[in-house]
């Protein structure tokens, strides 16, 4: 279970910007804006820990479906 991983991409017209991956554990931002706004949400320790439980909560509990 631990190759399991959460991943949270953000677009904007078709064109993805940023993205949350569980196994990184922060923000990743691919234009001059995602990496403004992956600064910003990554300085947010609350919300990071949210995502980072998402994991367990959202994966974890779907594993036996697949």
């Amino acid at each position: 279970l631990k190759d399991i991983q959460y991943v949270y991409s953000i677009y904007y017209n078709k064109l993805e910007i940023a993205r949350f991956d569980s196994n990184v554990g922060k923000f990743v931002g691919y234009t001059e804006f995602g990496v403004k706004q992956a600064n910003y949400w990554n300085s947010d320790t609350s919300y990071i820990a949210g995502l980072n439980a998402q994991r367990e909560t959202y994966c974890l509990h779907n594993i036996d479906i697949w």
